[in-house]
């Protein structure tokens, strides 16, 4: 009996340790920030806030204000994004 309960634990390991890996919440403690509006189509991050699709690079429109990049800490809304997500398109920053 002890053998199913071993690969119950060794699949719970394993399954925890995958979640961990793919979690933005490390990217956003590694000095990054979410940043919405920024983002070209298929260029984004992770999934739209909106529920419009649940995947990096799914986003199908530019600079959608509920897709996200990260960004270096403190230089997203220099780049013309927001650090919450808001309804409408972003402008990115225009270059001097």
């Amino acid at each position: 009996m002890t053998k199913p309960i071993n690969q119950f634990a060794l699949a719970a390991a394993v399954a925890g340790a995958l979640s961990l890996a793919a979690s933005p919440v490390l990217a956003a403690e590694g000095g990054k920030d979410k940043c919405y509006g920024i983002s070209k189509a298929g260029e984004n991050d992770c999934a739209s806030a909106a529920g419009t699709h649940s995947c990096a690079g799914n986003a199908t429109t530019n600079y959608d204000g509920q897709d996200w990049k990260y960004t270096a800490k403190g230089t997203c809304e220099k780049m013309g994004g927001k650090l919450e997500a808001f309804k409408g398109q972003g402008m990115p920053a225009k270059s001097s």
